[in-house]
């Protein structure tokens, strides 16, 4: 690897680490004990407007996307934008107030690649100023979703609409009374080949026979304010210039959404175990147990030695995803993107899990971050598709490449 980072980058980094440290951080328990109240579900305190606005302020606002999305990008590479998602996602709420936070973040992405400038004016302009939130629908509860061929919610043209049916589940942000919106997968040309059956529609949360049924707990808790829903379509229409990119894409438009969005999902984890590392490193340095220090116990040494290796090859992995991306586009780090969604949250699992281990009943209570790390990495192995899956296509890629 060569990869190089801009003066302006630096700088940028520079000034989120100030931003954690003065905003952020000393809010974390705040809005810990905000959003665990059951009377404040899928609201957000009244505090949070004030530092989106102080990150406008600042400059560090939508910084996601790469430079080849302008004008709406900061005119960052890829590799760049991983090192600013490191610090960011040290406390993962706070992407939130950086407007660069999933699913937004990726509906922006297709919205920006593959919207119309009516759809963009509609969706995409007020997505990026913050003022609403979005979901993308696509997992069903019928089918095994890991597939995105599977997908059997119903799109039908009747004159200049497109009618709904069905139903899907774990749509992240969709709770929140600020979600407008839904990026809807379903099948529209059920005779087309395999992967040209499906495409990809904008529907507004408020349009007649959108139903949302129920909110999912995650491990057992509410993912408030934004919220996992199940939501059922019932005869939903919605006019054909909402369609996105025609019919039939809509897999195609599911794999550009995977695109930068994947090494920015990785590095929140590099975030999460870096922060975890250092927390366990502090609590070895200042508990003593049956007569000395916690770092001077061989066990703890070879738990903190052996997350240190984790991250930093996990990081490496991502800035090598990334500089593949910005030389080669996206193409040619589909490897690399694959390696990413096995090896970065498993290892932020892992991480967090040791650091638990090492605080004792403060690792597991509100007191430290470390509870949500870990059930927020082992809830993605599977939300973001099963592990198994993405080794599957990494050995076929591996394959493929080695009998060229």
């Amino acid at each position: 690897m060569n990869y190089k980072i801009s003066d302006q980058a630096i700088e940028l980094n520079a000034k989120l680490e100030v931003f954690m440290e003065q905003y952020i951080y000393p809010h974390e328990k705040d809005y810990d004990e905000f959003t665990s109240n059951q009377d404040n579900l899928w609201q957000y305190p009244d505090w949070y407007e004030g530092l989106k606005n102080e990150a406008k302020k600042q400059d560090l606002w939508n910084l996601f996307l790469p430079k080849e999305y302008t004008p709406w990008s900061p005119g960052l590479t890829n590799v760049e934008i991983a090192l600013l998602f490191e610090t960011m996602s040290r406390a993962p709420w706070s992407q939130q107030i950086f407007n660069c936070n999933a699913p937004d973040r990726g509906n922006m992405e297709v919205l920006a690649k593959y919207g119309t400038p009516e759809q963009q004016k509609k969706w995409l302009d007020p997505l990026l100023a913050g003022e609403i939130r979005s979901a993308y629908a696509m997992t069903e509860p019928d089918v095994a979703s890991s597939d995105a061929t599977n997908m059997e919610l119903e799109i039908l043209r009747d004159g200049d609409e497109y009618v709904l049916n069905g139903r899907k589940w774990w749509t992240t942000n969709v709770i929140t009374p600020k979600c407008k919106l839904m990026l809807v997968m379903g099948k529209s040309n059920p005779g087309n080949s395999r992967h040209t059956q499906h495409s990809t529609i904008l529907v507004p949360t408020d349009t007649p026979g959108v139903d949302i049924v129920r909110s999912l707990r995650v491990l057992g808790e509410y993912h408030s304010p934004g919220g996992e829903g199940d939501v059922v379509f019932k005869n939903v229409r919605v006019p054909v210039s909402n369609l996105i990119l025609g019919e039939g894409r809509g897999f195609e438009i599911a794999q550009g959404r995977l695109g930068p969005g994947r090494f920015q999902y990785a590095m929140m984890f590099v975030g999460m175990a870096q922060r975890s590392l250092e927390l366990m490193c502090e609590r070895a340095q200042s508990r003593v147990a049956f007569g000395e220090e916690l770092s001077k116990k061989t066990s703890v040494q070879h738990e903190i030695a052996r997350s240190r290796c984790d991250i930093e090859q996990c990081r490496l992995l991502v800035m090598a995803a990334a500089e593949k991306m910005d030389e080669h586009g996206i193409d040619a780090a589909r490897d690399y993107i694959s390696m990413l969604k096995i090896v970065a949250p498993k290892m932020c699992e892992d991480v967090s899990s040791r650091a638990i281990q090492i605080f004792g009943g403060m690792g597991v209570s509100q007191d430290t971050p470390l509870g949500h790390f870990f059930t927020t990495s082992r809830f993605c192995r599977i939300a973001d598709g099963p592990d198994e899956v993405h080794m599957s296509q990494l050995a076929k890629l591996t394959m493929r490449s080695l009998n060229k």
